[in-house]
């Protein structure tokens, strides 16, 4: 599960960098630090949450 979520997180911040998504607060090729913020965050709480 956490390599899916690896995967398709780096995808959006690949296609985030060639052309935005539009969604709020992902206006600018340079937001895509945003996505990994994010990515960071879900990726220690499925870590966390695991047994």
């Amino acid at each position: 599960m956490t390599k899916a979520i690896g995967l398709f997180l780096l995808l959006a911040m690949g296609i985030q960098i060639i052309r935005p998504l539009g969604l709020p607060g992902l206006k600018r090729r340079a937001d895509f630090w945003k996505i990994a913020v994010v990515a960071f965050v879900l990726w220690t709480l499925v870590l966390l949450l695991r047994p």
